[in-house]
C-alpha cells in the first residue's frame, strides 16, 4: 500500500482501496455461502440418514408385526347351538384364502371338561406347535387359563352365545330331528316325537330347568364350582372371564355385526368375513328341524327357576357388554351396517427429530 501511495494519485487510491474492500466483502459472502451451503447439505445428510434409519426401523417393525400375526393363536370354545356351525364355517372357508390353520377339538363324547394331563397337553400344543400357526382351534370345550400353566402369552378367546330357553329348544330338536347339515346322522333321541311343550308339561329331563346350566360353566372353566349347578359362584366368574379373558364375545341373535367386528379386529383371520356372512352358501348352514316354537306356558315354567335366572342374567350382561362394544365400532346409515374410522392419532411427540 505503501507503494500504491508513492506511484498513485489519490484518487486512484481510493478507488483501488474501494475495490479492494468489495472484492474482500465479495470473498467473505462466498465463504459465508458456502458455509451455509455445507450446514445445509450436513443436515440433508443427516436428515437423510435418519429417514433410513427410521424407514429401516418401520421395515423391521413391520417383519415384526408380521412375525407376531403369523404367531397369533384364536380359540373358540363354542357352545351348542349358538350358530357355532354357521360360524366355524367362516372359518373354514376364509383359511385358504387368509393363510392360517384351522383345527376342531374333538373330545371324547363331547365332554366340555378335560383331565389335567390333557390341559396340559393342550397348553403345549397350542403354545409350542409352530407349523400350525397362525391357529384357530374350536371346539365344545370350557374355557382354560392358560397362565396357569405358565404360559406368559396367552390364546385369544372368543365366542357367541344365545337365549338360554331358545338354545335349550334348539338343543331339545335337534336331539330327535337332527339338522340340514347333517340330515343321515341318527340322533341320540331319533324316534322321540314329544314336543319342548309335551316335555315342560311331564316334566321330562330332557327340558328340565338344569338343562339351562349350560353356557354359565363354558365361560366359568375347569373347576368344579363352574359346573356346581346354580352356583353364584360360578355365574360371577363367568361374567369376570368375558369381560377379562375374551377379547369379543357375540350373540347368536346379533351374528352379523359379531362377524363384523371380528374382521375390523382380526383381519389377519377375518379379512372377507362380513361379505362371505352375507352372500355365501353356507352363511347359515344349519338349521334344526322340527323345530315346533314353545308356548308361553313353557317358557313361563321355565323362567319361575332360579336357574334360568341365573343364565338369562349372563346372557344379558353378555348382551349388553357387546352392544357396549359395538356402539363403539359400528354406526348404522340408511339400513346398512359400517365400521368406523380410526377415532385417534399421536401428536407431541418428543424428542423432537431435526
Amino acid at each position: 500500500m505503501g507503494f500504491l501511495r508513492l506511484k498513485m494519485p489519490p484518487k486512484f487510491q481510493l478507488v483501488a482501496l474501494l475495490a479492494f474492500a468489495i472484492v474482500m466483502i465479495f470473498l467473505e459472502n462466498q465463504i459465508q455461502k458456502l458455509e451455509e451451503s455445507r450446514g445445509k447439505l450436513e443436515r440433508a445428510i443427516a436428515r437423510h440418514e435418519v429417514r433410513e434409519i427410521e424407514q429401516r426401523h418401520i421395515q423391521e417393525g413391520a417383519k415384526e408385526a408380521l412375525v407376531k400375526e403369523d404367531d397369533l393363536v384364536v380359540i373358540y370354545n363354542r357352545v351348542p347351538k349358538t350358530a357355532s356351525t354357521s360360524f366355524t364355517n367362516i372359518a373354514y372357508d376364509l383359511c385358504n384364502k387368509n393363510h392360517y390353520h384351522v383345527l376342531h377339538i374333538n373330545t371324547t363324547k363331547n365332554n366340555p371338561v378335560m383331565s389335567l394331563q390333557d390341559q396340559v397337553r393342550f397348553v403345549k400344543n397350542v403354545t409350542l406347535w409352530k407349523e400350525m400357526k397362525p391357529a384357530f382351534y374350536h371346539g365344545h370345550v370350557s374355557f382354560l387359563d392358560f397362565t396357569k400353566f405358565g404360559v406368559k402369552k396367552k390364546p385369544i378367546y372368543i365366542n357367541v352365545i344365545r337365549d338360554p330357553i331358545e338354545r335349550l329348544v334348539s338343543y331339545y330338536y335337534f336331539l330327535r330331528f337332527g339338522d340340514d347339515y347333517r340330515p343321515g346322522l341318527r340322533r341320540r333321541k331319533q324316534g322321540d316325537k314329544k314336543t319342548f311343550d309335551d316335555c315342560v308339561a311331564a316334566g321330562g329331563s330332557d327340558c328340565a330347568p338344569e338343562k339351562l346350566w349350560l353356557q354359565i360353566p363354558f365361560f366359568c372353566g375347569h373347576y368344579f364350582e363352574c359346573w356346581n349347578i346354580g352356583s353364584k359362584w360360578a355365574l360371577e366368574q363367568a361374567k369376570y372371564n368375558l369381560v377379562n379373558e375374551y377379547m369379543l364375545v357375540g350373540v347368536t341373535e346379533e351374528l352379523e355385526d359379531f362377524v363384523m367386528m371380528l374382521e375390523a379386529a382380526l383381519p389377519r383371520f377375518f379379512k372377507g368375513a362380513t361379505e362371505l356372512y352375507r352372500t355365501g352358501k353356507k352363511s347359515h348352514l344349519r338349521k334344526t328341524s322340527e323345530k315346533k316354537p314353545p308356548t308361553k306356558e313353557s317358557i313361563a315354567r321355565l323362567q319361575q327357576s332360579d336357574i334360568w335366572k341365573m343364565e338369562n342374567e349372563f346372557y344379558e350382561f353378555a348382551l349388553e357388554q357387546f352392544q357396549y362394544v359395538r356402539a363403539h365400532a359400528v354406526r348404522e346409515k340408511d339400513g346398512e351396517l359400517y365400521l368406523l374410522a380410526q377415532n385417534f392419532i399421536y401428536e407431541k411427540i418428543y424428542p423432537k427429530t431435526t
